[in-house]
């Protein structure tokens, strides 16, 4: 063996590959994220997208209850684009009247960063969780959010409070709340304009349908299924 030279155990081996992995603060931060969102997932849920880890996305949290504004504040001080967004509301405030700034989405603020950030975002004081489906944190489109701020504006230049309803679509599964179809579950459907509820049994081929008002509706996973998104919850909250 040449003077000079010697050779490296296992373990000189895996410190020397820790040493380059943290030269590179990209991979180094990949690896991290990746490995905070896999002791969280399930089994069987879809992988992450690698880009999620480098490009920063719109994301939705949700706070305990009356967090929202220390929760924006919390996020901008950390490095991260935050945006709460608020509607003017007349609210009776002791012995008077007073118009307040109020979430337009109770429990939820909205942050701009990484997958990589997520350790960081889910220790801000405040926030209970990001909103997640297929098992990572599920980035908003920028039209939405854009959708929204224009939204709000419009809301507060005219001056009326919007009624809040859970958000379903044609083919969702829900859960009536209230009424005398109180604990039903079924599919939702559109005929001519009006939001119904199908209920039935798909081994049979049989179904019937109900006039529902949206209000009393609640999105499930799936018939039978107890656990709610947590838009709905938020919902339920609001």
């Amino acid at each position: 063996m040449p003077a000079g030279h010697f050779v490296r155990g296992p373990r000189a081996r895996e410190g020397i590959r820790r040493i380059q992995d943290r030269s590179d603060p990209s991979e180094w931060l990949l690896r991290m994220g990746k490995s905070v969102l896999a002791g969280r997932a399930a089994p069987g849920e879809q992988e992450v997208p690698s880009e999620l880890y480098y490009e920063r996305r719109w994301y939705a949290c949700y706070t305990r209850a009356r967090h929202e504004k220390r929760v924006e504040e919390l996020l901008r001080r950390r490095g991260f684009e935050s945006y709460l967004p608020v509607i003017p509301l007349e609210r009776q405030w002791k012995d008077r009247k007073k118009v307040i700034p109020w979430p337009l989405f109770p429990s939820y603020v909205f942050g701009r960063f990484t997958l990589a950030d997520v350790h960081t975002v889910l220790t801000t004081p405040g926030v209970a969780t990001i909103v997640r489906w297929n098992g990572y944190p599920t980035p908003i489109p920028p039209h939405e959010i854009e959708n929204v701020r224009r939204f709000a504006a419009a809301v507060a230049a005219a001056g009326i409070e919007p009624e809040r309803r859970p958000f379903v679509t044609e083919g969702q599964w829900v859960r009536i709340v209230d009424g005398p179809f109180r604990g039903v579950e079924g599919v939702v459907v559109e005929r001519r304009g009006r939001t119904r509820v199908l209920v039935g049994l798909q081994v049979i081929g049989q179904a019937l349908e109900v006039n529902i008002d949206t209000q009393l509706l609640r999105p499930i996973a799936s018939c039978g299924e107890s656990g709610e998104s947590l838009v709905a919850r938020g919902l339920d909250q609001a």
